[in-house]
Protein backbone atom coordinates (compact mmCIF):
# COMPACT_ATOMS: atom_id res chain seq x y z
CA UNK A 1 0.00 0.00 0.00
CA UNK A 2 1.23 3.50 -0.80
CA UNK A 3 0.43 6.80 0.86
CA UNK A 4 1.27 10.16 -0.70
CA UNK A 5 1.34 13.78 0.43
CA UNK A 6 1.78 16.52 -2.14
CA UNK A 7 3.28 19.87 -1.09
CA UNK A 8 4.30 18.49 2.30
CA UNK A 9 6.65 21.39 2.90
CA UNK A 10 8.84 23.99 1.20
CA UNK A 11 12.56 24.15 1.87
CA UNK A 12 13.82 27.74 1.71
CA UNK A 13 17.61 27.67 1.68
CA UNK A 14 20.75 28.81 -0.10
CA UNK A 15 23.51 26.68 -1.52
CA UNK A 16 27.07 27.05 -2.78
CA UNK A 17 27.66 26.57 -6.50
CA UNK A 18 31.09 26.69 -8.18
CA UNK A 19 29.60 28.58 -11.14
CA UNK A 20 26.88 30.80 -9.66
CA UNK A 21 28.29 31.41 -6.19
CA UNK A 22 25.70 31.60 -3.41
CA UNK A 23 22.21 30.82 -4.69
CA UNK A 24 18.88 31.24 -2.91
CA UNK A 25 16.34 28.48 -3.54
CA UNK A 26 12.84 27.28 -2.64
CA UNK A 27 12.01 23.61 -3.27
CA UNK A 28 8.65 21.96 -2.81
CA UNK A 29 8.71 18.49 -1.21
CA UNK A 30 6.29 15.67 -2.12
CA UNK A 31 6.34 12.40 -0.16
CA UNK A 32 5.38 8.84 -1.07
CA UNK A 33 5.36 6.12 1.60
CA UNK A 34 5.29 2.38 0.86
CA UNK A 35 4.34 -0.09 3.55
CA UNK A 36 1.84 -2.31 5.33
CA UNK A 37 -1.24 -1.12 7.17
CA UNK A 38 -0.86 -0.64 10.92
CA UNK A 39 -3.39 -1.36 13.69
CA UNK A 40 -5.35 1.72 12.54
CA UNK A 41 -5.45 0.39 8.97
CA UNK A 42 -3.11 3.17 7.89
CA UNK A 43 0.39 3.25 6.45
CA UNK A 44 0.99 6.32 8.59
CA UNK A 45 -1.40 8.86 10.05
CA UNK A 46 -1.29 12.10 8.04
CA UNK A 47 -0.72 14.05 11.24
CA UNK A 48 2.38 11.95 11.90
CA UNK A 49 3.58 12.45 8.32
CA UNK A 50 3.51 16.19 8.90
CA UNK A 51 4.86 16.02 12.41
CA UNK A 52 7.65 13.50 11.75
CA UNK A 53 8.71 13.89 8.13
CA UNK A 54 8.05 17.59 7.65
CA UNK A 55 9.62 18.56 10.95
CA UNK A 56 12.73 16.46 10.27
CA UNK A 57 13.20 17.97 6.80
CA UNK A 58 12.68 21.46 8.17
CA UNK A 59 15.16 20.80 10.98
CA UNK A 60 18.06 19.55 8.82
CA UNK A 61 17.77 21.68 5.66
CA UNK A 62 15.33 24.59 5.90
CA UNK A 63 16.81 28.09 6.31
CA UNK A 64 20.36 26.74 6.09
CA UNK A 65 23.27 27.14 3.71
CA UNK A 66 23.73 23.81 1.90
CA UNK A 67 27.39 23.03 1.34
CA UNK A 68 28.66 20.35 -1.11
CA UNK A 69 31.48 19.02 1.07
CA UNK A 70 32.95 16.77 -1.68
CA UNK A 71 33.47 19.79 -3.95
CA UNK A 72 37.13 20.70 -4.40
CA UNK A 73 36.28 24.40 -4.02
CA UNK A 74 35.05 23.95 -0.44
CA UNK A 75 37.22 24.23 2.67
CA UNK A 76 35.70 24.09 6.12
CA UNK A 77 36.57 23.41 9.71
CA UNK A 78 34.48 23.05 12.83
CA UNK A 79 35.37 23.71 16.45
CA UNK A 80 32.58 22.86 18.84
CA UNK A 81 29.40 24.52 17.63
CA UNK A 82 31.14 26.95 15.25
CA UNK A 83 32.02 26.44 11.58
CA UNK A 84 34.41 28.37 9.33
CA UNK A 85 33.66 28.02 5.63
CA UNK A 86 35.65 29.11 2.55
CA UNK A 87 34.38 28.63 -0.98
CA UNK A 88 35.78 29.53 -4.40
CA UNK A 89 33.37 30.21 -7.26
CA UNK A 90 33.45 31.86 -10.66
CA UNK A 91 31.71 34.85 -9.03
CA UNK A 92 34.43 35.24 -6.40
CA UNK A 93 35.36 33.63 -3.11
CA UNK A 94 32.90 33.47 -0.21
CA UNK A 95 33.76 33.23 3.47
CA UNK A 96 31.62 32.54 6.55
CA UNK A 97 32.02 32.05 10.28
CA UNK A 98 28.73 30.99 11.85
CA UNK A 99 27.08 28.62 14.32
CA UNK A 100 27.04 25.06 12.99
CA UNK A 101 23.25 25.07 12.71
CA UNK A 102 23.52 27.67 9.93
CA UNK A 103 24.87 24.97 7.58
CA UNK A 104 23.78 21.64 6.11
CA UNK A 105 26.79 19.61 5.02
CA UNK A 106 25.86 17.54 1.96
CA UNK A 107 28.38 14.79 1.03
CA UNK A 108 28.32 15.54 -2.69
CA UNK A 109 30.24 17.47 -5.35
CA UNK A 110 27.19 19.57 -6.21
CA UNK A 111 23.90 20.58 -4.66
CA UNK A 112 21.02 19.26 -6.76
CA UNK A 113 17.73 17.40 -6.32
CA UNK A 114 19.47 14.02 -6.17
CA UNK A 115 22.15 14.87 -3.60
CA UNK A 116 19.72 16.66 -1.29
CA UNK A 117 17.18 13.85 -1.66
CA UNK A 118 19.77 11.31 -0.46
CA UNK A 119 20.72 13.58 2.44
CA UNK A 120 17.10 13.97 3.54
CA UNK A 121 16.31 10.27 3.24
CA UNK A 122 19.30 9.45 5.43
CA UNK A 123 18.03 11.87 8.07
CA UNK A 124 14.55 10.32 7.92
CA UNK A 125 15.52 6.64 8.13
CA UNK A 126 15.28 6.31 11.89
CA UNK A 127 12.10 8.37 12.16
CA UNK A 128 9.62 6.00 10.49
CA UNK A 129 7.66 3.11 12.10
CA UNK A 130 8.49 -0.51 11.27
CA UNK A 131 5.51 -1.01 8.94
CA UNK A 132 6.84 1.62 6.51
CA UNK A 133 9.13 -0.17 4.04
CA UNK A 134 9.91 2.66 1.63
CA UNK A 135 10.18 6.43 1.58
CA UNK A 136 10.34 8.36 -1.68
CA UNK A 137 10.79 12.12 -1.87
CA UNK A 138 10.26 14.37 -4.87
CA UNK A 139 11.97 17.76 -4.77
CA UNK A 140 10.79 20.28 -7.32
CA UNK A 141 10.63 23.95 -8.21
CA UNK A 142 7.41 25.90 -8.42
CA UNK A 143 6.51 26.72 -12.04
CA UNK A 144 6.39 30.48 -12.45
CA UNK A 145 4.51 32.58 -14.99
CA UNK A 146 6.20 35.78 -13.80
CA UNK A 147 9.97 36.42 -13.81
CA UNK A 148 11.75 35.41 -10.62
CA UNK A 149 15.01 35.94 -8.79
CA UNK A 150 17.21 33.96 -6.42
CA UNK A 151 18.28 35.91 -3.34
CA UNK A 152 20.09 35.17 -0.09
CA UNK A 153 19.79 37.18 3.12
CA UNK A 154 19.70 37.04 6.90
CA UNK A 155 17.38 38.73 9.39
CA UNK A 156 19.18 39.38 12.65
CA UNK A 157 16.03 40.65 14.38
CA UNK A 158 14.07 37.47 13.65
CA UNK A 159 13.50 35.15 16.59
CA UNK A 160 13.43 32.03 14.38
CA UNK A 161 15.70 30.49 11.77
CA UNK A 162 15.47 33.49 9.41
CA UNK A 163 18.23 35.02 11.55
CA UNK A 164 20.75 32.72 9.84
CA UNK A 165 22.89 34.98 7.68
CA UNK A 166 22.91 32.86 4.50
CA UNK A 167 19.53 31.39 3.68
CA UNK A 168 17.44 32.29 0.68
CA UNK A 169 14.49 32.02 -1.62
CA UNK A 170 13.50 31.59 -5.26
CA UNK A 171 10.81 34.20 -5.66
CA UNK A 172 8.61 35.63 -8.43
CA UNK A 173 7.59 39.28 -8.61
CA UNK A 174 4.69 40.95 -10.39
CA UNK A 175 4.56 44.72 -10.89
CA UNK A 176 1.56 46.79 -11.91
CA UNK A 177 2.07 50.30 -13.28
CA UNK A 178 -1.07 52.45 -13.31
CA UNK A 179 -3.18 49.34 -12.82
CA UNK A 180 -1.73 47.39 -15.76
CA UNK A 181 0.76 44.51 -15.67
CA UNK A 182 4.28 45.84 -16.29
CA UNK A 183 6.47 42.89 -17.35
CA UNK A 184 9.45 45.15 -18.06
CA UNK A 185 9.65 45.94 -14.33
CA UNK A 186 9.26 42.24 -13.45
CA UNK A 187 12.28 41.61 -15.66
CA UNK A 188 14.17 44.54 -14.13
CA UNK A 189 13.96 43.05 -10.63
CA UNK A 190 14.57 39.49 -11.84
CA UNK A 191 17.79 40.65 -13.48
CA UNK A 192 18.89 42.94 -10.66
CA UNK A 193 18.42 40.26 -8.00
CA UNK A 194 19.62 37.21 -9.90
CA UNK A 195 21.82 35.13 -7.53
CA UNK A 196 22.22 38.13 -5.22
CA UNK A 197 22.96 38.66 -1.56
CA UNK A 198 20.58 41.26 -0.14
CA UNK A 199 22.36 42.93 2.76
CA UNK A 200 21.26 45.62 5.20
CA UNK A 201 23.44 48.71 5.51
CA UNK A 202 23.42 48.46 9.30
CA UNK A 203 25.03 45.00 9.14
CA UNK A 204 27.94 46.05 6.90
CA UNK A 205 31.42 46.09 8.43
CA UNK A 206 34.99 46.16 7.20
CA UNK A 207 36.17 42.68 6.24
CA UNK A 208 39.29 43.31 8.32
CA UNK A 209 37.10 43.23 11.45
CA UNK A 210 35.79 39.74 10.72
CA UNK A 211 37.27 36.65 12.37
CA UNK A 212 37.26 34.39 9.34
CA UNK A 213 39.49 31.39 8.64
CA UNK A 214 43.21 32.00 8.07
CA UNK A 215 42.70 30.88 4.46
CA UNK A 216 40.65 33.97 3.60
CA UNK A 217 42.68 36.66 1.85
CA UNK A 218 40.29 39.48 1.09
CA UNK A 219 40.08 43.27 1.30
CA UNK A 220 37.38 45.91 1.44
CA UNK A 221 38.03 46.66 -2.22
CA UNK A 222 36.92 43.19 -3.27
CA UNK A 223 34.38 42.12 -0.64
CA UNK A 224 31.59 43.36 1.57
CA UNK A 225 31.63 42.26 5.20
CA UNK A 226 28.49 41.49 7.20
CA UNK A 227 28.41 40.84 10.93
CA UNK A 228 25.69 40.63 13.53
CA UNK A 229 24.72 38.99 16.81
CA UNK A 230 21.39 37.15 16.92
CA UNK A 231 19.73 34.77 19.39
CA UNK A 232 21.38 31.75 17.71
CA UNK A 233 24.85 33.29 17.93
CA UNK A 234 27.48 35.29 16.06
CA UNK A 235 27.15 35.45 12.27
CA UNK A 236 29.89 36.66 9.91
CA UNK A 237 30.01 36.70 6.11
CA UNK A 238 32.24 38.15 3.39
CA UNK A 239 30.73 38.31 -0.10
CA UNK A 240 32.22 39.52 -3.42
CA UNK A 241 31.00 43.07 -4.05
CA UNK A 242 29.50 42.17 -7.41
CA UNK A 243 27.20 39.62 -5.73
CA UNK A 244 25.63 42.07 -3.27
CA UNK A 245 22.87 44.64 -3.27
CA UNK A 246 23.16 46.72 -0.10
CA UNK A 247 19.81 48.14 1.00
CA UNK A 248 18.90 50.81 3.62
CA UNK A 249 16.33 48.44 5.16
CA UNK A 250 15.91 45.09 6.83
CA UNK A 251 15.35 42.53 4.10
CA UNK A 252 11.96 41.22 5.22
CA UNK A 253 9.62 40.59 2.29
CA UNK A 254 7.38 43.42 3.52
CA UNK A 255 10.19 45.94 3.32
CA UNK A 256 11.53 44.48 0.07
CA UNK A 257 8.14 44.95 -1.60
CA UNK A 258 7.98 48.53 -0.36
CA UNK A 259 11.58 49.17 -1.44
CA UNK A 260 10.78 47.95 -4.96
CA UNK A 261 7.71 50.17 -5.17
CA UNK A 262 9.63 53.19 -3.86
CA UNK A 263 12.48 52.57 -6.30
CA UNK A 264 10.05 52.46 -9.21
CA UNK A 265 8.36 55.69 -8.12
CA UNK A 266 11.76 57.37 -8.13
CA UNK A 267 12.33 56.11 -11.67
CA UNK A 268 8.86 57.09 -12.93
CA UNK A 269 7.42 59.75 -10.57
CA UNK A 270 4.27 60.20 -12.66
CA UNK A 271 3.10 56.57 -12.28
CA UNK A 272 1.34 54.55 -9.59
CA UNK A 273 2.96 51.23 -8.72
CA UNK A 274 1.81 48.05 -7.04
CA UNK A 275 4.37 45.33 -6.30
CA UNK A 276 3.47 41.75 -5.43
CA UNK A 277 6.68 40.22 -4.08
CA UNK A 278 6.94 36.61 -2.99
CA UNK A 279 9.20 35.03 -0.41
CA UNK A 280 9.61 31.53 -1.75
CA UNK A 281 6.37 29.65 -2.49
CA UNK A 282 2.85 30.88 -1.83
CA UNK A 283 3.63 33.71 0.55
CA UNK A 284 4.79 37.29 0.25
CA UNK A 285 3.83 40.93 0.58
CA UNK A 286 2.10 43.64 -1.46
CA UNK A 287 3.18 47.27 -1.49
CA UNK A 288 1.75 50.26 -3.38
CA UNK A 289 3.12 53.71 -4.06
CA UNK A 290 1.19 56.56 -5.66
CA UNK A 291 2.51 59.04 -8.19
CA UNK A 292 4.21 62.05 -6.72
CA UNK A 293 2.03 65.13 -6.99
Amino acid sequence: MQLFVKDLTVIDFSYLCPIRGMVGESWIVDVLLDGNLDEQNMVLDFAKVKRTIKNTIDAVADHRLLVPTACSEVRWQQQGERVWMDFDSQQGDIHLACPAEAFALIPSEIIDFESVNKFLQQALKAQLPANVDGLFLTLRNEIHDAPFYHYTHGLKKHDGNCQRIAHGHRSPVTVFENGAAAPKWDEYWAKRWRDIYLGSEEDCVSVTSLTLSPQSNITDSSHVGFHYQAPQGDFQLAMPKGCCDILPIDTTVELLADYMAQTLIEKVPSSNFKVIAYEGVGKGAIASRKAKS
